[in-house]
């Protein structure tokens, strides 16, 4: 059994463990704030820019002059997978389930025959990708020494993206992220930005207008902004993602700590008493000796 002494170090190890994790707690839920509302502004954006573009694409369909973003490479061979994860670790399984998503999907296309290459944006992901497919890995980008997001480093990956896909490196693209719903939500996403995909429904809904310049031509100027802008959202959906997890996640291990220091108190306690007991039998038994 251990000493008191050893008892004494163990609580206060835990009392400071602890008090770690509780301001990691309130760091995140002082970041979270403005991740949140930088994710929910964002949003309409980029779901109104996938709206124009549905539309236009939608009036546009079956053109020969159509661009490839929209059109495709007329083949379906080679899979390029954008994994967008964090940086950091202690933030539940935030990381592991969009790696778990990404992974399954890699899986599902290599049973049939597919290629698939992985570009990896964010350290963890990198981390975990790499034990089963890091020769697949074409690709990584660290955002590490980014203090605050901006739609520049959305616009970088867009654009290195889009090299692979104009040297005929892959022929669909898939960007998966962490949606964030609430503190205790995040849902890991899976969406295809190349080709892109139009909106089921928005054949149907399409408003009449006259374009000038002509819907092709239209297009091949959003597709690769609205490239950008989707994988903005995403970073964004992931940074409020991580905070939450992290927040929720630090909430957990300061109870757990917490209920672990009155379980050692407790012990301590017992052990001392005991201890102090069985002193005062040994001195009665030896002053009833005498």
């Amino acid at each position: 059994m251990a000493s008191l002494k050893d008892m004494r170090v163990r609580i206060a190890s835990t009392k400071a463990t602890q008090k770690i994790t509780k301001a990691m707690q309130m760091v995140a839920a002082s970041r979270l704030r403005r991740a949140q509302q930088a994710a929910e502004a964002a949003r309409p954006y980029a779901d109104k820019m996938s709206a124009v573009i549905s539309n236009i694409a939608s009036a546009a369909a079956g053109s020969p002059g159509a661009p490839p973003l929209l059109a495709g490479t007329g083949r379906d061979q080679v899979h390029l997978l954008l994994v967008c994860t964090g940086e950091r670790g202690l933030s539940g399984a935030f990381n592991s389930s969009i790696v778990r998503l990404a992974r399954e999907r890699a899986q599902a296309l290599i049973a049939q025959g597919k290629e698939v290459k992985f570009f990896c944006v964010g350290r963890k992901g990198y981390e975990q990708l790499r034990r089963l497919f890091d020769k697949q890995i074409v690709e990584h980008l660290d955002l590490r020494g980014v203090r605050q997001l901006g739609f520049v480093n959305a616009e970088d990956i867009a654009k290195k993206v889009l090299a692979r896909f104009d040297a005929g490196e892959f022929d669909v693209c898939t960007l998966f992220y962490s949606r964030f719903r609430s503190v205790i939500a995040q849902i890991p996403t899976a969406q295809q930005v190349i080709p892109l995909v139009v909106e089921a429904g928005a054949a149907a809904n399409i408003t009449s207008y006259e374009y000038e310049p002509e819907e092709d031509e239209i297009l091949a100027g959003l597709l690769p902004r609205n490239l950008a802008v989707q994988i903005f959202r995403a970073l964004l959906e992931n940074n409020a993602s991580f905070y939450g997890a992290q927040m929720s996640s630090m909430d957990n291990a300061t109870r757990n700590a917490g209920e672990m220091i009155r379980k050692q108190t407790q012990i301590y306690n017992r052990t001392r008493q005991a201890q102090i007991t069985k002193e005062l039998i040994e001195i009665i038994s030896g002053a009833e000796a005498v």
